[in-house]
């Protein structure tokens, strides 16, 4: 069955060249011109992966992400102004996953599709599966949850992807253009901001103080690091 992509832009051109380019691609697309549409479309047709405008009528880029990061953490591609870091920044902090700048190329568009659903895309191994556990924190790879003092903690795709990559290797350290590459890839155009965002994001959701870290900790110039004992 086809991967289904929800396409979301006010813009028609933009909507029918990049329909056209997911379609070749084997993708099965749906299509909203603006965000209160996108919502009705997210609930009906439960995408895989949303492209969402930032700016469109009715409802902006920033409500739809929100609306849609409260009840699930589908992979979102946040479509923003050249020149707009402002603006890219707030749609990485509501919990998109990756940004596309103005105008863009549909072929880029395609492979930042293909290659956050591959990496969000469960694989069978036969290996057992991965927990690991800090105190209270328990992080489970092959269900992609976290839970805390027995509660779950949603993370968007990309929070996960780093903390169980930081916790996997205790103490060592990555530096920030590391885990872009890990998380987002050689293609990626980001910069360390990016990393900066997400980091934020976690602490705010795991740590006690995240102003005085006790888990993930910045090395100062470099990048960060995940410490504790497992257990």
């Amino acid at each position: 069955m086809a991967e289904k992509i929800l396409l979301v832009d006010d813009e028609e051109s933009i909507i029918d060249v990049s329909t056209r380019y997911l379609q070749r691609d084997g993708y099965e697309v749906i299509t909203a011109a603006n965000g209160e549409e996108a919502i009705v479309k997210w609930r009906n047709e439960k995408p895989d992966l949303i492209v969402l405008d930032l700016m469109m009528p009715l409802k902006d880029g920033i409500e739809t992400a929100e609306e849609i990061r409260a009840v699930e953490d589908v992979p979102i591609i946040m479509l923003t102004a050249l020149g707009q870091e402002r603006d890219r920044l707030l749609g990485l902090t509501v919990g998109a996953d990756d940004y596309l700048t103005k105008p863009f190329s549909p072929r880029e568009l395609v492979l930042r599709v293909r290659n956050i659903l591959r990496r969000t895309k469960k694989v069978e191994s036969d290996k057992s599966p991965s927990i690991i556990t800090y105190g209270d924190l328990v992080i489970d790879e092959s269900r992609r949850k976290v839970m805390l003092s027995g509660n779950e903690i949603e993370l968007t795709v990309k929070e996960f992807d780093i903390l169980f990559l930081l916790a996997s290797h205790p103490t060592l350290v990555f530096p920030r253009s590391q885990l872009i590459e890990a998380i987002w890839g050689y293609e990626f155009d980001g910069d360390g901001n990016t990393v900066n965002v997400h980091i934020r994001r976690l602490r705010e959701k795991i740590e006690k103080d995240s102003a005085e870290p006790k888990w993930i900790k910045t090395v100062w110039g470099i990048g960060y690091k995940f410490e504790g004992q497992s257990t």
